[in-house]
């Protein structure tokens, strides 16, 4: 994990994000896959 983001080094999501995954909606799990890519940025 990324002490400044707060987001994992390999898949840019944050730790609440990765813990509620499997519980998450599609729609849900498509808002976090759209914010990925500004974070690799």
């Amino acid at each position: 994990m990324d002490e400044a983001t707060g987001w994992c080094l390999g898949c840019r999501r944050t730790l609440a994000e990765i813990a509620a995954w499997s519980a998450m909606d599609e729609a849900a799990r498509e808002q976090v896959w759209r914010q990925l890519p500004a974070r690799a940025a």
